[in-house]
């Protein structure tokens, strides 16, 4: 008896996205995680630890992760070719 494909649930119980959308996914995540991060501890290198300090490092962040996402769109093609002509990759 077969029965039928249930769609793969993700993390959240959300179903999953196709393939496809990796293209999309990867950058976004990946430039929420690294922009997060960075304007932290930028952030608190110039104002140090104050009260004000998530409001600014929020506002920070959203700024460069304006600028990060679709940055990291263009660049990400570049980046996958200069590293096929670095490593040897199967």
């Amino acid at each position: 008896m077969n029965l039928p494909d249930l769609p793969r649930k993700n993390f959240l119980g959300l179903p999953k996205l196709p393939a496809r959308a990796a293209v999309w996914v990867m950058p976004l995540l990946l430039s929420v995680l690294m922009t997060f991060i960075v304007s932290l501890i930028s952030t608190l290198r110039s104002v140090g630890l104050t009260p004000e300090l998530p409001r600014l490092w929020l506002g920070s962040w959203a700024l460069s992760w304006l600028v990060a996402f679709p940055t990291l769109l263009f660049v990400l093609p570049l980046v996958r070719k200069a590293t096929a002509a670095i490593v040897d990759i199967p």
